[in-house]
């Protein structure tokens, strides 16, 4: 079973906590991460490109000429596809990309990632953040104590008091937040840490087991 080091959040050790092998210790699975992040991408897609067809180009009510004698190919409006300016065969129109992949296959991506992080010491377990007002002059002093430079994504559970964290650190550049129940597997693979309260990660291990 996985272990980890507790911190507080002046970077202290503190005691030493099993991570639940069930969701931190298993073998990964590069193809369930793969389709569960394809998912996620591209249900983030807009889909609101748009070309006009013949009937919604403006114009081309009249015929360009008569059916025969011109020697030209016989043609009902200047709006067709082969003319310029004419509409488009077969081009994009709004639509949802979204598609969903078997909710097992997700929840085996999620753990699959929480364990190449845990594997790669890319998660950090504190305690808890204690702090009285909401300052970022505070949280910075934290993530200076906690040796946290790069895009960290910090994970509460819903259950702590996790107001004043929040509203100190969501102005802080490759600072994110998330609760136990909205973690997915792109936002922690876009992650470079991890950074756990030990609620939120003893949470994680019964949620996701």
């Amino acid at each position: 079973m996985p272990t980890i080091t507790v911190l507080n959040q002046e970077g202290k050790a503190l005691h030493e906590l099993e991570l639940a092998a069930e969701v931190f210790g298993i073998d990964p699975n590069p193809q369930a991460i793969f389709d569960t992040v394809l998912m996620q991408r591209a249900s983030l897609r807009q889909g609101t490109h748009k070309v006009k067809n013949k009937r919604e180009v403006a114009g081309g009510g009249r015929k360009p000429f008569r059916q025969k004698g011109t020697g030209r190919a016989r043609a009902g409006s200047i709006r067709s596809p082969q003319w310029r300016g004419g509409g488009i065969v077969f081009g994009p129109t709004p639509r949802s990309h979204s598609f969903r992949i078997n909710r097992k296959v997700r929840r085996l991506a999620l753990k699959s990632v929480l364990s190449e992080k845990a594997t790669a010491n890319e998660i950090v377990v504190v305690d808890a953040f204690k702090i009285d007002t909401p300052k970022t002059k505070e949280f910075v002093k934290i993530q200076s104590a906690l040796n946290l430079t790069s895009k960290t994504l910090y994970i509460f559970s819903a259950e702590e008091n996790w107001e004043n964290a929040y509203l100190s650190l969501r102005n802080l550049p490759n600072a994110l937040f998330m609760t136990v129940e909205g973690i997915n597997v792109y936002d922690l693979m876009n992650a470079d840490k991890l950074v756990f309260t030990e609620a939120a990660v003893k949470l994680t291990g019964e949620v996701w087991a």
